[in-house]
């Protein structure tokens, strides 16, 4: 019996396709009880949300696709719920979701500019959504990461903000100083996607350009498009979120009582 695919490699959605995916999210469950990861329910319900959000997208985005208008509006609401997502794991309050925004909003925008405007993706439905999907995601991943860690190293090393402050530097310096070696950490995972690209993973973007019946070497030009353009976007995002929170324009709940000083 042939895998469950379609014209040129591509996934279809068939009964085979039902039976490997009830499997997989059994076998994750089955790990989570037997190692005691207690993460069955949380597989479960991220399941079902993935089958259900994707299924409605999946209808959005063919309609989508037919306009370039309608591409943006669903850029626009990536970008609106990707902010959202971030600000909530940071753990700020909701209003300070425009500066959470901002610094993903930097990220993205030349990343995007650049790649559509040079000609080198499409300016259609069909370029801008994928491409704008991983930049989107990526980025919304290096906010979340950067002020995560940049709060619980604040947090850990508050004594040495306040060390700061008593030698005479200003709040958003003296945090700056604390808050600096957490982007690196931050910026790791993202990094070491794109040197190890090829030797230990073939990224999404590569697969789909072969899936969809492209050549080897258009997907390998597709990937070190994507990998470059996520390294931009990730790195200004970080760059521009640190700013904020030793700025206090972004600060963790927990914080907002005795930070900044």
């Amino acid at each position: 019996m042939h895998a469950a695919a379609g014209p040129a490699g591509t996934v279809s959605p068939d009964w085979r396709l039902a039976v490997v995916l009830v499997l997989l999210l059994a076998l994750a469950m089955a790990a989570s009880a037997v190692g005691r990861l207690g993460v069955e329910r949380q597989h479960l319900t991220a399941a079902v949300r993935a089958v259900v959000q994707l299924t409605v997208v999946s209808a959005v985005i063919a309609a989508a696709l037919a306009s370039v208008w309608w591409s943006i509006g669903f850029v626009l609401l990536m970008f609106s719920v990707a902010t959202l997502t971030s600000t909530g794991r940071i753990g700020c309050p909701r209003s300070q979701l425009p500066w959470v925004g901002a610094a993903i909003a930097c990220g993205v925008l030349p990343v995007l500019g650049l790649v559509l405007a040079s000609g080198v993706v499409p300016f259609n439905g069909a370029g801008i959504i994928p491409i704008a999907g991983i930049v989107v995601g990526n980025t919304m991943t290096a906010a979340t990461l950067t002020g995560r860690r940049a709060y619980d190293e604040l947090n850990r090393s508050f004594g040495t903000y306040e060390a700061g402050l008593a030698v005479g530097l200003t709040s958003p310096e003296a945090a700056f100083e604390v808050l600096a070696p957490s982007a690196k950490e931050a910026l790791t995972p993202g990094l070491d996607q794109t040197r190890t690209v090829g030797l230990v993973t073939l990224p999404g973007a590569f697969i789909g350009v072969l899936l969809g019946g492209g050549t080897p070497l258009q997907a390998g030009s597709a990937q070190v498009l994507v990998l470059m353009g996520l390294m931009a976007g990730q790195a200004v995002t970080s760059a521009v979120l640190l700013r904020l929170v030793a700025g206090a324009r972004v600060v963790r709940r927990d914080l907002l009582a005795r930070y900044p000083r």
